[in-house]
């Protein structure tokens, strides 16, 4: 299993940026994949998932409302939208398959590089 996250990159608040995680050997249609962030001197944290079967979302609390989650199966590809972003949004995400219910999202691990996200005031 092998995903590979893409799309951060340097931004000042309020400003946008969107993430991709593409697959590379698998079908991600059947997956649930969802996004990690890990911040400087901070633990990982889940931000958001999608299901594989009826497309159920879930966000923690402190991006709800800026970012989306979505997935475009012909491209193999799910998406996390941010906007507004705030400088506490500055980390490096992951994306990576997992077990996502609307209450919480459990990681199966596989991480990956990762993208950077730096969000400057």
């Amino acid at each position: 299993v092998q995903l590979q996250a893409s799309g951060g990159g340097s931004v000042h608040t309020g400003n946008s940026l969107r993430l991709s995680c593409t697959a590379s050997g698998f079908a991600l249609d059947h997956y649930a994949i969802g996004w990690s962030r890990q911040a400087p001197g901070k633990e990982r944290e889940g931000v958001s998932c999608i299901s594989g079967t009826d497309a159920s979302t879930y966000y923690t609390e402190s991006v709800k409302g800026r970012f989306t989650i979505s997935r475009d199966n012909a491209k193999n590809t799910v998406y996390l939208q941010m906007n507004n972003l705030k400088p506490e949004d500055t980390a490096v995400y992951y994306c990576t398959p997992g077990v996502c219910q609307p209450t919480g999202w459990a990681t199966a691990g596989f991480w990956g590089q990762g993208t950077l996200v730096t969000v400057s005031s």
